[in-house]
């Protein structure tokens, strides 16, 4: 008998032909394994071509869009809460790549602004700077996310997940 009898060659069938013949859970399963590492190799990109994490370059890149933005309308515009937007801008403002500037009217209140070496940064990043999940899911349509939300708010309540997770950044996962 010859080895192609034991063992198939790799074209002899198509590449989603393994994950058809899985069980049900495991097909979605591998769907999620396929997510989770391209949301991963986003992030290890972002950080090894800017030399900072992908929730930092998202922020500056929300900064660069409004310039003078406030901490709160910053977690706002990330869907994170804001003591984690609070801590991304003191860890923006220890590297220099933003400004704080307090506004003339309300001392209390400071906008945040791109420093000259944040802009650098945002250049040399890899795109999207909202990283590839948040990018893929705003480039869907109403109904599809409707049934996304829809099923994974079940897959959630079967995990009996802690959902005080949600405003956590995946970067920070």
């Amino acid at each position: 008998m010859s080895d192609s009898t034991h063992f198939p060659s790799p074209s002899a069938a198509p590449a989603g032909a393994a994950a058809n013949d899985a069980p049900p859970a495991a097909a979605v399963l591998r769907q999620f394994r396929i997510i989770f590492n391209a949301v991963k190799t986003h992030f290890r990109q972002v950080e090894k071509a800017a030399g900072i994490g992908g929730a930092q370059v998202w922020a500056l890149s929300v900064i660069q869009q409004r310039p003078g933005i406030g901490v709160s309308e910053l977690g706002r515009a990330m869907d994170v809460h804001q003591s984690t937007a609070s801590n991304l801008v003191k860890a923006l403002l220890e590297r220099g790549l933003v400004r704080a500037v307090k506004a003339e009217q309300d001392r209390r209140a400071v906008g945040l602004f791109l420093s000259e070496a944040g802009q650098h940064l945002l250049e040399r990043a890899p795109a999207p700077f909202s990283g590839v999940l948040p990018d893929a899911l705003a480039g869907l349509d109403a109904s599809t996310l409707a049934r996304l939300e829809q099923d994974l708010g079940t897959l959630i309540a079967a995990l009996a997940a802690d959902e005080a997770s949600a405003t956590t950044p995946l970067a920070h996962l």
